[in-house]
């Protein structure tokens, strides 16, 4: 993974730090590949329950490496293409990914950074924190992370941010649904590690098969939707966690 992207893995928390805080975590080709590899170590370790992506120093991440994208203003069609790819294949690995994955925001998340924040399944910000996507004022387009965005917050208020290029509050960003839970700066890194650790102590089959389903009945009709879920239902019964839990229950009943 390098240095760029810090991984470890304890207590059934897989955590995932950004490390380029004098660049401001800004995303170049090897951090990219580095997260890709920490999110594949995490998915193939059956101790992890929970994933959390965090920035080191003061921002999360400002987005795109502008110098890395300013030495690609002579490539070709190819080369720009595959640079774009690398991106959308990290958002496709957090999403396939079997087991929840928290965003914790503190400082600025901007551009691919807000994409990579919100491409989490849960995000967990600063109340200090910003929010924004200010392609459109260098003449750039929030292609990519377009599709995170949308399936967050309303057509009309991702048209705004996208088009507007400013940044958001935390407070904002929770009001229209684009994070999910807003903490106080000084008590920000307590409150966020009790959310973690009550979302780790839940089943981890029944966590996995949660967010899966989720995202599969995406664009379904509702009778596939139903019939999904009907398969994930019978699946989720004949798990351990599920005999164990069942049992716990009548026990204290």
């Amino acid at each position: 993974m390098g240095d760029k992207v810090l991984y470890s893995a304890d207590a059934g928390i897989a955590r995932v730090t950004l490390n380029r805080p004098e660049k401001r975590n800004a995303l170049d080709e090897e951090m990219i590949a580095g997260m890709r590899q920490a999110l594949a170590e995490s998915a193939n370790d059956t101790t992890v329950r929970v994933v959390v992506v965090t920035g080191a120093g003061r921002d999360f991440c400002a987005g795109a490496d502008l110098a890395a994208l300013q030495q690609l203003q002579n490539a070709g069609a190819v080369e720009n293409l595959a640079d774009a790819r690398r991106l959308a294949d990290l958002f496709l690995d957090m999403r396939r990914h079997p087991r929840p994955i928290v965003g914790l925001v503190r400082g600025r998340a901007l551009a691919g950074g807000c994409g990579l924040a919100t491409a989490a399944d849960i995000v967990l910000a600063a109340e200090s924190a910003q929010f924004g996507y200010p392609e459109t004022k260098i003449g750039f387009v929030a292609a990519m992370v377009m599709a995170i965005l949308r399936r967050s917050v309303s057509e009309h208020r991702a048209f705004e941010l996208l088009a507007s290029g400013e940044s958001i509050s935390a407070r904002t960003a929770l009001e229209i649904g684009l994070i999910n839970r807003m903490y106080p700066d000084q008590t920000f890194e307590a409150d966020a590690e009790a959310y973690i650790t009550q979302l780790a102590a839940g089943s981890a089959s029944a966590l996995t098969l949660t967010k899966s389903l989720l995202y599969q009945i995406e664009g379904m009709s509702f009778e596939a939707a139903l019939s999904a879920g009907v398969q994930t239902n019978a699946l989720a019964r004949v798990t351990d966690d599920y005999r164990r839990g069942l049992k716990q229950f009548f026990k204290e009943s």
